[in-house]
């Protein structure tokens, strides 16, 4: 018998490959989520609810799957995914403060060391589309979280705060235990999608997200390594960061298309961060 051209055979694996299950997808479409803007001065603090900014992972459950925002499954142990309640969650995976690089790491290795994830609380600080005011959403996870009675899940406290006074004396004391910073929710708004004024982050430097578009070569001590990084924000603006760095960064520079978070103190009058620093690679999972 002839042998079968390697054309035939390779035609034959992708007509049995087709004939069988679909692949499943590597992810969704990433789930419509509201997203901090930054707290202005000029807002009256009595109309907002103030927690504290948990620099977790965000983790989004419909009510039967956890997702990162991205649409990616989370690869979490079924006795986790087990404890929340079927109804839809939004909220931070995290471990403790100053920890966001090792809840990270737990979160993405795709079979889940269960010790680890026992460390692990899903701080709960929305529920995607419910009805209501965020002040009456914020009562009911607190009631959701009390009926579960399950250990790894926790409600956000929400804190009235009644001037600019009392929101920065808040503000330092968190800064002093190890916290990130504070988060104002409207305390009258409607479950919401995307970037407004009802979720505000107060931090003592502002972050924000932009794509790696370009690598400019350094000089003197940087030579023959990244000297900057150039960057793109979603709104278009380009600009260079050479701060904040690290050697091992400047040898294995990001690549183009990455998304990194960077520190800036405030914007100049053409909307460009001033003492923009590099923080990190945006991990979208």
């Amino acid at each position: 018998m002839p042998a079968t051209p390697v054309t035939s055979r390779r035609q034959w694996l992708l007509t049995l490959l087709a004939a069988a299950a679909p692949w499943p997808a590597a992810r969704a479409a990433a789930p419509a989520l509201p997203l901090l803007g930054v707290w202005n001065d000029a807002l009256d603090p009595a109309r907002y609810l103030v927690s504290e900014k948990y620099d977790g992972v965000r983790g989004v459950w419909d009510g039967t799957t956890l997702r990162f925002r991205s649409g990616r499954v989370v690869p979490a142990p079924a006795w986790f995914t087990a404890q929340l309640p079927r109804v839809p969650l939004d909220g931070e995976l995290w471990i403790g403060r100053g920890r966001f690089d090792e809840v990270s790491g737990v979160v993405r290795k795709a079979v889940p060391v269960h010790a680890e994830w026992r460390q692990l609380r899903y701080m709960i600080f929305e529920l995607p589309g419910a009805p209501g005011s965020f002040a009456e959403r914020a009562a009911r996870i607190e009631a959701i979280v009390g009926r579960s009675a399950a250990p790894a899940l926790v409600a956000v406290r929400q804190s009235t705060l009644n001037d600019h006074a009392a929101l920065r004396r808040t503000l330092a004391a968190t800064i002093a235990q190890g916290g990130e910073g504070l988060v104002l929710h409207l305390a009258s708004a409607p479950a919401s999608t995307g970037r407004g004024d009802t979720m505000l982050k107060l931090k003592p430097s502002l972050d924000a997200e932009a794509t790696v578009i370009g690598h400019h070569a350094g000089k003197g001590k940087y030579e023959g390594r990244l000297g900057a990084l150039e960057l793109r924000t979603p709104e278009g603006r380009r600009f260079l960061i050479g701060s904040g760095l690290s050697d091992a960064l400047r040898h294995e520079p990001p690549a183009i298309g990455k998304v990194v978070t960077y520190r800036y103190r405030d914007l100049t009058s053409t909307g460009l961060p001033r003492f923009a620093s590099f923080q990190r690679v945006h991990d979208a999972l």
